[in-house]
């Protein structure tokens, strides 16, 4: 996939997630395979320019941590521009504005959906960035405010015109937040909106079948997954040989959720720091155990770990406690199997299926 100069070698990508897709997970993603561009956490330009800690901390990287875009909020055009420089500057091969985070800490400040009100402010913005860097500016967006106001693809053309490279739709309104059902038909309006440039979707991509009905339903030219990844850092690599095969492989294996778990905890460890990256880490967790069957042991205890040996031992302690649902062949006994993974574009409209996953109430540093 290809937009403006920059060339990937897949068009799935991993959404920004605050408070989650920081370095160690983007590191997790690229082992496992399949993702095209990884993207950080949304950053406050104005902290960037600031200098402070916390964000720098918020788009650190390695070598091997690439390509890597970095997302900017902020609603200052000057800062915006300062702050693209500078992530230009440190290696960042496109730079992402973000005008779809939902939350009162960016909207209020005219950032994220707050932007999607405003075309001819943001229009202007978009142009002072793209004249600044030599790097793809892109921009990810919700379809509106609310359902009576989906200005989505009048503010995709308003983008082209300024020289917006790519665009990211997620599939819901402010509104909504993260709940409801994510509309494709209003993804597929956006597609239709712009002349030239891709449209990446996104929104409850929690499956390879999700990824494949939305390209199929949409025309968009990519798909972007935020917690999808996190259930699941399998399902680029397990989306792109559905596309290209047609075959559906099977969810990793217990063990192989183990293993990368535990590479996942070692790179906290080895960016954070063992304090900071074990009481991050049972944010994480959590997220793996979602798919082990039986896991209430595991999670009473790991929301306080505070060391690695602390995690082997809880670890060690829930393998040899989740025994008892196995059959003779070491599989968990299919009653006691978690439940197949639906979009919300999937499900049985009468349907009711409560949300696993806290999503974060806004960017945060320090959890």
């Amino acid at each position: 996939m290809r937009f403006g100069s920059l060339q990937l070698d897949s068009n799935l990508f991993l959404s920004p997630l605050a408070g989650y897709t920081n370095l160690p997970f983007r590191l997790v993603v690229r082992e496992v395979g399949g993702v095209g561009l990884c993207t950080t956490d949304l950053v406050n330009a104005r902290s960037l320019i600031e200098k402070n800690p916390k964000a720098f901390k918020l788009i650190e990287t390695s070598p091997a941590d690439s390509p890597l875009a970095v997302q900017l909020f902020g609603s200052v055009a000057e800062e915006m521009r300062e702050a693209a420089l500078m992530v230009e500057a440190r290696g960042a091969v496109s730079v992402d504005i973000n005008m779809g985070c939902p939350v009162k800490k960016v909207v209020k400040i005219g950032g994220g959906s707050a932007m999607m009100t405003e075309l001819d402010k943001t229009a202007a913005l978009v142009r002072g960035m793209v004249n600044a860097v030599k790097i793809p500016v892109t921009a990810k967006m919700r379809l509106g405010w609310d359902d009576d106001n989906l200005t989505a693809p009048d503010l995709a053309r308003a983008l082209e015109d300024a020289g917006i490279a790519a665009i990211f739709v997620h599939g819901r309104t402010r509104e909504q937040g993260f709940g409801g059902t994510v509309n494709l038909a209003g993804i597929r309006k956006v597609v239709a909106a712009v002349k030239h440039i891709p449209v990446i979707g996104n929104g409850d991509v929690v499956t390879p079948q999700a990824a494949k009905k939305m390209f199929d339903e949409t025309g968009c030219a990519g798909v972007s997954i935020g917690r999808g990844a996190f259930y699941d850092p399998w399902i680029f690599r397990r989306t792109l040989h559905l596309m290209r095969t047609g075959e559906l492989q099977p969810e990793p294996s217990f063990d192989e959720r183990v293993r990368v778990l535990l590479r996942h905890l070692d790179l906290m460890l080895e960016v954070f720091g063992e304090e900071l990256g074990c009481r991050m880490f049972r944010k994480v967790a959590p997220w793996y155990s979602k798919r082990f069957g039986p896991c209430h042991e595991f999670n009473k205890r790991v929301v306080q770990v505070a060391t690695k040996a602390q995690f082997d031992e809880i670890l060690d302690s829930y393998i040899a406690w989740r025994k008892q649902f196995l059959g003779d062949d070491g599989e968990l006994l299919q009653r006691f199997a978690p439940a197949p993974l639906v979009a919300s574009f999937m499900r049985d409209p009468a349907s009711t299926v409560r949300e696993h996953i806290p999503v974060p109430k806004g960017p945060v540093e320090v959890w």
